[in-house]
């Protein structure tokens, strides 16, 4: 860990402004953070091989050259003791060291033998290129659409709240919206954890003097609750009440915004459970106003616990037209039984208020993964997706695909993959039982750890001999335990890559040093995946032409054997995928900056597009004629993708429904999960820095204190949180930096030896597909270490 030491050490003066420069020994680079969807660009120092220093870029419009502890110390996650740095195949029970050969035969054998059975599973951390290299081999050359990323857990349903709003994805705004606003609405988020960096901006606005109103609507106080103005406590599931209420109020006060509302929208209905999907149907103002009748500050106090005065300074907000309204909104909202639907109605408020369109008033979803948008989103490495927003089970977009990827007609599945639960749970079925996916080739991600409901969704798999997972990993995880082939990968900038951000930010980076041992770029190892199936006669890895799926040719013509690790760097791979894929993001106005103007850049917003003197761009506010390229002139606001292909965005009714799971007498107490300030997801890579570690080493469950003082329990004591699924030992904290309510608790996932996940529900949204990990019961009791307990421990 001595790199790891001195990462954050960069003093002011010392890191250069223009990146490829070398000042005392020391070569500074630039790259976005590897952490969150944030996108905060970083300078890189390295010397003698390694990354030696972490600075803020200055530059960079996200950050403005502050950083938050992890992006600080972020050059350290490379540096852990226990880096896999060989294959490993596993015989009689031990993972055993093999070459490179064997690992990729072994894979092809598997794939060719059984190629409907085969899925590959990724996530928001892929690179562009390497998201893309997955979605071609997966669609063009197997036929086969059982390919998802872990933004399935996180992203989903802020992609279908946006898609069934707009008819597009992606938020409209921008970080920008946070310099303008006068409110900022917190709808079950922490940003001052979460979003660090993003919040010190709006923070910082009240520093220099100016008037920014933060309200917190949460389920419980955060750090993010010591700055706001306002902090509304829900139940849990009542934010779709709470939403309603609000437009309950605009409508019945005639506060609402009738010329834009006249001019932008339609109105549309959530239809109930059997039929339940991704566009209702049509529905009027009329209809939309009796609807919301039942919303009133008197029943969504009731139901949600807000007090009415605190509701009515919520609506009284929104029909204030002189204010500039933000939403931001992450997990909360997203991890939601019905996280559609919330996401609809926030979107629907915005729109029905006028709060939309100009600096400031926008509707935000921001992102965990440091690509979920560029790659998951955009990409389209969901199992119903195809680049840059098409659909595979539309036939015009497959055709599409299909002849830009130069293949015959039809190669193209049109049955939709296994979305993340669905596929797990096949793969930890037996085959004679209906479990027909065979092998999992895991990228980038650790859902070991992640999933909901682990004894169903994974564990499951041990002992299932027709089952084979293959994890591409940077450290041993709660994933590669069960793996039975586990390849060793490059991380961060021991490879060149592109991600895409919160903002629509598209940002580049070059490798700066080289990986451990055998470690490999995950793009490399899809590439010579087809290679081998091409080499074995697999007609899918050739095009029309009968050229390997993946040619790729040099500025003389000649082909660049980038399956071969030995030439993958005679060419610059990563430019090769990136501008294949480029021009798939035209067809829905993503389009994203040539790569040769990304490197010059700290990043750039799509849409990004050419102007008459031959510069490039970028789009701040998406639909907006004073900034979109795209808008007509004198549309003002043109919704070019709408639903109903009239330029109208649609304004949802979506009623209140009941949790899935809510606490009763056998389990009485709300289970939320989330993420904590100095660790990023499954801690794979920040509990390898030292100073992370030190600064929280183990996860915890967070309680109310009347609620520990009725079960005897004290800060350090042990507890057991028991669910129907599974339970958890964990040490309480009382009064620390957060604090639940009665009858809820809080425990952070980061912690492999805490698995909270084998307690959390599999319940997921029926739209998005996204688990719930926010709510599910459980009961909280004293851990006596000599008495048996109920169920095994994990």
């Amino acid at each position: 860990m001595a790199a790891a030491t001195s990462i954050a050490k960069a003093k002011a003066g010392v890191a250069p402004t223009q990146h490829g420069q070398t000042i005392q020994g020391i070569h500074w680079d630039k790259a976005p953070c590897r952490f969150c969807g944030t996108g905060c660009h970083v300078k890189v120092g390295t010397k003698d091989g390694k990354v030696v220093a972490i600075a803020g870029h200055e530059d960079a419009e996200v950050n403005k050259g502050l950083l938050c502890v992890k992006g600080y110390h972020v050059g350290g996650i490379l540096y852990g003791e226990d880096r896999l740095t060989e294959p490993m195949l596993r015989k009689n029970g031990k993972l055993e060291p093999i070459s490179w050969d064997e690992a990729i035969e072994v894979i092809a054998k598997r794939i060719y033998e059984k190629p409907k059975e085969f899925a590959i599973y990724g996530s928001g951390q892929w690179t562009i290129p390497e998201g893309y290299a997955a979605q071609k081999f997966m669609r063009a050359g197997l036929s086969n659409n059982h390919l998802e990323p872990n933004a399935r857990l996180c992203m989903a349903s802020a992609v279908t709240g946006f898609i069934s709003t707009y008819g597009v994805d992606e938020p409209a705004g921008c970080y920008d919206d946070l310099d303008e606003a006068d409110v900022i609405i917190l709808w079950g988020n922490n940003p001052a954890e979460m979003h660090p960096v993003l919040f010190s901006r709006i923070v910082d606005r009240r520093s220099r003097g100016e008037k920014v109103t933060i309200i917190d609507i949460g389920t419980r106080r955060t750090r993010s609750t010591e700055f706001a103005d306002h902090y509304m406590n829900f139940k849990p599931q009542t934010d779709l009440a709470i939403a309603n209420c609000i437009a309950h109020y605009l409508v019945e006060n005639d506060l609402y915004d009738k010329e834009f509302v006249s001019k932008h929208c339609n109105f549309r209905i959530d239809v109930d459970d059997e039929t339940r999907d991704l566009m209702g149907r049509p529905s009027t103002f009329e209809e939309y106003k009796e609807n919301l009748k039942t919303y009133t500050f008197e029943y969504t106090s009731e139901l949600s616990g807000i007090p009415e005065e605190q509701l009515k300074i919520l609506a009284e907000t929104f029909a204030d037209k002189e204010l500039k309204i933000t939403s931001l909104w992450c997990m909360g909202m997203n991890q939601h039984f019905r996280g559609t639907a919330i996401n609809r109605l926030v979107h629907g408020i915005h729109l029905l208020s006028g709060h939309f369109g100009t600096p400031g008033n926008a509707p935000t979803s921001l992102t965990g993964q440091p690509s979920a948008c560029g790659t998951a989103r955009e990409v389209g490495t969901l199992c119903h997706t195809l680049p840059g927003g098409r659909l595979i089970a539309k036939e015009s977009d497959r055709s599409d695909c299909e002849d830009r990827w130069n293949v015959e007609r039809g190669r193209i599945n049109p049955q939709i993959g296994y979305h993340t639960v669905k596929m797990w749970e096949k793969f930890c079925t037996p085959a004679d039982k209906g479990g027909d996916i065979s092998t999992i080739f895991v990228q980038v991600t650790n859902p070991g750890h992640t999933l909901p409901n682990l004894a169903k969704l994974f564990t499951a798999k041990e002992g299932l001999d027709d089952k084979f997972l293959i994890v591409s990993e940077v450290y041993p995880t709660a994933t590669t335990k069960l793996a039975d082939l586990v390849l060793p990968a490059a991380l961060w900038v021991e490879k060149g890559g592109i991600y895409g951000n919160s903002e629509r930010r598209t940002q580049q980076w070059f490798k700066q040093v080289e990986p451990p041992g055998q470690a490999r770029e995950d793009a490399w190892m899809t590439i010579a995946i087809a290679r081998k199936l091409f080499e074995m006669g697999h007609p899918g890895m050739k095009d029309k032409n009968g050229d390997f799926l993946f040619t790729v040719k040099d500025e003389q013509g000649e082909v660049v054997p980038i399956w071969d690790y030995d030439h993958y760097h005679d060419i610059n791979t990563d430019k090769a995928l990136y501008e294949e894929y480029r021009p798939f993001s035209h067809m829905k106005h993503k389009h994203v900056a040539p790569y040769d103007v990304l490197v010059k850049s700290q990043g750039l917003r799509w849409p990004v597009v050419e102007q008459k003197d031959g510069t490039f761009r970028e789009t701040r506010f998406r639909f907006s004629e004073f900034d979109d390229p795209f808008v007509e002139k004198g549309k003002g606001i043109q919704f070019y993708h709408s639903v109903t292909k009239d330029d109208k965005a649609l304004i949802w009714f979506c009623p209140y429904e009941d949790p899935e799971e809510s606490p009763d007498e056998e389990f009485p107490t709300w289970l939320c999960t989330g993420r904590v300030l100095e660790h990023w997801h499954s801690g794979s890579m920040t509990m390898r820095v030292e100073q992370l570690r030190n600064a929280m080493p183990g996860a915890y469950v967070e309680m109310n204190p009347q609620d520990a003082e009725k079960q005897g329990l004290n800060n350090g004591d042990q507890a057991r949180v028991i669910s129907r699924r599974g339970e958890m030992i964990l040490p309480v904290w009382i009064n620390g930096r957060a604090s639940p309510p009665e009858g809820t608790v809080f425990v952070p996932f980061f912690d492999e030896t805490k698995l909270i996940n084998d307690v959390t529900i599999d319940a997921h949204c029926p739209v998005s597909k996204e688990p719930d990990y926010k709510k599910c019961a459980v009961r909280v009791e004293k851990f006596h270490p000599d008495a048996q307990p109920e169920q095994p421990l994990p």
